[in-house]
């Protein structure tokens, strides 16, 4: 059976936490920076709080990144995924679906219960 000490996650998953410097909400999912802050981003959020990693279930290693109230619409749209980027490095960290799609015009507050972005133990 493999092995990975939580370390081993633990820094992969510290990437995510000292260097998201903003969260934005896209109408689908990012493969690249430029997608996740222009051409698919219907707002953001600077300097979200991603938390330390921690013990994920069944197992390995999992973030949370703390509910947001204040995020920023810019464009109308269906907002359906999130992106973590580093803009200090033009980076897209991590990206994926949000738990409920919604509806948003431009000049509204987007809101997001916590999530947890993770990394499974070895098999």
């Amino acid at each position: 059976m493999a092995y990975l000490h939580d370390r081993v996650l633990d820094n992969g998953l510290t990437v995510l936490t000292t260097e998201t410097k903003a969260v934005h909400f896209c109408s689908a999912q990012p493969a690249t920076y430029a997608e996740a802050t222009t051409t698919l981003s219907l707002g953001s959020k600077a300097t979200p709080t991603v938390g330390s990693p921690s013990a994920r279930l069944p197992n390995g290693r999992k973030v949370t990144v703390a509910a947001i109230s204040d995020a920023n619409a810019t464009a109308a749209g269906i907002i359906s995924h999130y992106a973590l980027v580093d803009t200090t490095n033009s980076r897209l960290l991590a990206a994926g679906s949000l738990l409920a799609a919604k509806s948003v015009t431009s000049g509204d507050k987007i809101t997001s219960a916590a999530f947890d972005i993770g990394i499974p133990g070895p098999a």
